[in-house]
């Protein structure tokens, strides 16, 4: 394994880090308009108010990390998705700017209340869309984007963007089945078995539409002997569905969440056995973009001290916060 296979599974880490633990938020925010008015929506709200910043510190690390170990990736992927991250970016922001000021406003709450919604649907569509616009592959000529403003609004890309909500919605709801009690957690069990059947169907869907996306897509999926390396991703996929919807229907309290994260897990392992090793489809790889190798020892260094920091503080800012919410929260 060389030092850009390295650091491809470094970013690989600090996306998945960052779609687990910023995805419960963001769908938290999904679906804060079934909640109702006063207690519950605060409740839920304080369920990931002393988590929800923090969590973004991967977001950090792999855009960072992308500029810094592919560079000619990050020069590419961000013209060709501009609209889409920008878009993302100023969704995080009303989020994150609704999520204090409805505690200090209270007369515009319900302001603030919608703010937080649709930043945090516009941030995690966005997020989907930027996902399937690199799947369905990029127009590169030279070292720069050679395709049009408006070569990421696809079918395909609107599929995975709703796969990439209902993904969401189904974090935020199993966090809160482990996090709250009585009325809340049934309201949310009932919210979590909606979005699994939502987030399973719409996995197949673009399952599906992979194959059929690009004839290298369904080489490595459904002939020899490629299919026996990349059969047991959806076999255990399958396991954990069921596992899950189990789960949530005899009224388990963590399991959920944590069959959630690994149905993300696994989802995601797909998408790494459909893309790789390119880091641009059709045609760039991970070592074509990578930066000189110099540059990667210096940057491994670094992230060899602080990513070991980031887990551990996270690690314990969960651990100082365990437990069921109560009324009196954050705020």
């Amino acid at each position: 394994m060389d030092l850009t296979t390295i650091w491809a599974f470094i970013i690989a880490f600090a996306v998945f880090a960052y779609v687990v633990m910023d995805g419960f938020d963001l769908g938290i925010g999904i679906l804060f308009p079934t909640f109702d008015p006063g207690r519950e929506r605060d409740r839920a709200m304080n369920s990931i108010a002393p988590v929800w910043d923090g969590n973004e510190t991967w977001l950090v690390l792999g855009g960072g990390g992308l500029f810094a170990a592919f560079p000619l990736a990050y020069a590419v992927i961000l013209p060709a998705t501009y609209p889409l991250i920008s878009a993302m970016l100023l969704g995080l922001v009303f989020r994150g700017v609704a999520f204090e000021y409805r505690w200090r406003d209270p007369s515009h709450r319900r302001l603030w209340d919608f703010a937080f919604t649709g930043g945090s649907l516009v941030a995690a569509m966005a997020q989907g869309m930027t996902l399937g616009a690199l799947l369905q592959g990029i127009e590169v000529s030279g070292r720069s984007y050679a395709g049009s403003w408006w070569d990421w609004l696809t079918p395909y890309t609107l599929l995975t963007g709703l796969g990439t909500v209902a993904g969401y919605a189904l974090l935020g709801a199993t966090w809160l089945i482990w996090k709250l009690d009585g009325e809340g957690q049934a309201h949310a069990r009932k919210l979590a078995l909606r979005a699994a059947v939502a987030t399973l169907a719409l996995m197949g869907a673009v399952s599906i539409y992979n194959v059929l996306l690009n004839a290298e897509y369904a080489a490595r999926w459904l002939t020899a002997p490629e299919i026996y390396f990349a059969a047991p991703v959806p076999i255990i996929t399958a396991i954990v569905a069921i596992s899950l919807l189990r789960a949530v229907r005899k009224e388990r309290n963590s399991k959920p969440f944590w069959l959630s994260l690994l149905l993300f897990f696994f989802g995601m392992a797909g998408l790494g056995v459909t893309i790789w090793p390119f880091v641009i489809p059709p045609d760039v790889t991970i070592w074509d973009a990578a930066a000189p190798e110099r540059s990667q020892v210096f940057m491994l260094v670094g992230v060899a001290i602080t990513m070991p920091l980031i887990i551990a503080y996270t690690a314990w800012a969960y651990w100082v916060f365990r437990g069921k919410v109560e009324d009196e929260g954050y705020h």
